[in-house]
């Protein structure tokens, strides 16, 4: 017996022209056009910086545009072969209208999500930190493979991942490590990972094997365009250079190429020492402190603790919005959602997407239960 899609094509173009409305697409078009009418222009080339960032806008736009058409062309294919399957009973046909139908509920999952990102930097670049917490040598071994999960969820999606700073631990593990997220919707999408991780699992370092709980804290802030002010004087930085400590190839290791900037009236401090160019680690210092200083100013001014960093807590128990556990069982459930899996080694080599969509389905349900409930209270 052949099974009529019809009324799960319905459905899925419902939700597409909800998301379509909701994300602006017939005005990003015209937004698109201006940007490819400018890119032609004589001189586009002449300010690179600029002509980067402005090419990397219409990338951003053209690639939201296409999935939205992609899906659309998807369901229109399905409706012809669920029509033709039903007419000439072809379960082949049937079949391979279940599969547009799977692909194209993914492919509409993937649109709903980039709706989610409203924020002022949603859409934009990352810059991460994992810092150790409690849990001494083993939390910088933790902190050592969150660095490797992180690294691998964003080979999955295909982001760019920029290492600036991942000195060794005393013994093993890292020290801590900075990177640079580049991505569309990297800030937006990342955002669920801010927050404490707790990791149980047995002592790697114990001789008598007991059980450990190790933790490590996760800190999440957008990278700025350029176009956002951020008053930053040089007499208020101490500039240091050292040689690097870390892994990153002969002559990163025996040229004083590592900076590390102090900005005095704060006493926040920024390393980089990956790159081989002493330059090159000056100016991400400079953009991650940039990124930290506008933060701190936006908490000043707007007194919302929670909108860049989330409220701040200590690295220990009962902070944690994640945990990992390896021993006596295996696990890894999100404290705030609920979402759980026993295939840990997965999640460890990267798989969290589950987690990372479920973490902003919830947020937005969250808030829109809030919504209402200020609105009948009004």
């Amino acid at each position: 017996m052949i099974t009529d899609h019809a009324s799960d094509i319905l459905a899925l173009r419902d939700r597409v022209n909800s998301i379509a409305e909701y994300l602006h697409i017939e005005a990003k078009r015209g937004e698109l056009a201006a940007l490819d009418e400018k890119a032609a222009a004589p001189g586009f080339w002449d300010d690179q910086a600029a002509a980067q960032a402005h090419m990397a806008q219409a990338a951003g736009l053209r690639d939201e545009i296409e999935t939205y058409e992609s899906v659309v062309s998807l369901l229109d294919d399905a409706e012809v072969a669920n029509e033709l399957a039903l007419s000439e009973e072809d379960e082949d046909l049937a079949a391979e209208v279940t599969s547009m139908l799977a692909e194209a509920q993914s492919r509409v999952d993937g649109l709903e999500v980039g709706s989610w990102f409203t924020g002022e930097f949603d859409h934009g670049d990352a810059i991460v930190t994992i810092t150790p917490g409690q849990g001494g040598l083993e939390a910088q071994d933790w902190a050592e493979m969150l660095l490797r999960m992180y690294t691998k969820y964003c080979e999955r999606k295909r982001w760019k991942l920029d290492l600036h700073d991942a000195p060794a631990g005393v013994e093993l593990g890292i020290d801590r490590a900075v990177f640079t997220v580049h991505g569309r919707n990297a800030y937006g999408m990342l955002l669920s990972e801010m927050g404490v991780h707790r990791l149980v699992r047995i002592s790697p370092t114990d001789e008598k094997k007991r059980r450990q709980t190790t933790f490590a804290g996760v800190e999440v802030l957008p990278v700025l365009p350029d176009d956002v002010e951020v008053e930053i004087r040089e007499e208020d930085l101490r500039i240091d250079v050292y040689r690097s400590s870390g892994p990153g190839g002969q002559s990163v290791n025996t040229t004083d190429s590592a900076v590390r900037i102090t900005h005095l009236p704060t006493g926040l401090v920024v390393t980089c020492q990956n790159e081989k160019s002493q330059h090159k680690n000056k100016e991400a210092a400079m953009l991650i402190l940039r990124s930290r200083l506008y933060e701190i100013e936006r908490e000043k001014r707007e007194a919302e603790l929670d909108e860049l960093r989330g409220p701040k807590r200590e690295i220990t128990f009962g902070s944690q919005i994640r945990n990992y556990v390896l021993y006596p069982y295996q696990m890894v459930k999100d404290v705030r959602t609920g979402i759980e899996t026993g295939n840990v080694d997965a999640v460890l080599d990267g798989d969290i997407e589950q987690f990372v969509v479920g973490y902003h389905r919830w947020r937005v349900h969250q808030e829109q239960a809030d919504a209402v409930g200020a609105a009948s209270r009004e």
